[in-house]
């Protein structure tokens, strides 16, 4: 199901290998000291802030799409998306860095009606073909408000984030801001928007999942 809880200090997701490098801390502090456990410390620092999940206010109105990452703005453009939309569509392209928060967050609230896995490679994600080529995952959303319109979310690896979660599944009721995956250790975010969408956002600006108004449906 879909995380709803947006309350976590870190992804749940992490706490084995978190309990892991805490362990291993107290092993090598009391075998060691504390330089012999630097390490493991070291390691458990960059988890906890490379799986935070920080508090978001939702505050999107009806007809308004949220960012579904954090990020910076790498391309707006007019595209053809044939899996899922099936035509003409606007794709907001989302380059998020390792030290970006990594969870990914339902940009509308609607129904989950298209989920699909495509392995790939691992290009570094701002090359212009990784969307292509990389690993990636598709999250296909029918507007709950607008039934007739529908959105489509990518979460594609690159050359360091090399693992995609997604805990929606197909029939699940989002709401906006829901958190719905992560992909580990950054990348980049896609969203592909219906024709006539007002885009709220440019190349280079930078946005935060769940905050961050990216456009608005058309009111025809």
């Amino acid at each position: 199901m879909v995380k709803r809880n947006c309350n976590w200090v870190i992804v749940p997701d992490v706490l084995p290998m978190l309990s892991v490098f805490v362990i291993l801390s107290v092993i090598t502090y009391y075998l060691g000291g504390i330089w012999a456990s630097l390490i493991p410390l070291v390691l458990v620092v960059f988890t906890l802030y490379f799986f935070r999940n920080p508090k978001r206010v939702i505050s999107a109105q009806e007809g308004e799409i949220v960012s579904p990452a954090d990020g910076v703005v790498l391309t707006v453009e007019e595209v053809n998306e044939n899996r899922y939309l099936h035509g003409p569509a606007l794709k907001v392209s989302i380059f998020l860095n390792v030290f970006n928060v990594h969870v990914n967050r339902v940009p509308v609230a609607g129904e989950i009606e298209y989920l699909y896995y495509q392995p790939g490679k691992f290009l570094p994600a701002f090359k212009s073909h990784a969307s292509e080529i990389n690993e990636r995952n598709y999250v296909g959303i029918r507007c709950k408000h607008k039934p007739d319109l529908a959105v489509l979310v990518v979460q594609i690896t690159g050359f360091i984030a090399r693992r995609i979660v997604c805990w929606a599944k197909k029939g699940d009721k989002l709401q906006t801001g829901d958190l719905f995956g992560m992909i580990k250790f950054g990348s980049c975010t896609e969203i592909y928007l219906p024709l006539g969408t007002s885009i709220l956002v440019e190349k280079g600006q930078k946005v935060r999942g769940g905050e961050t108004i990216i456009g608005r449906f058309s009111n025809e």
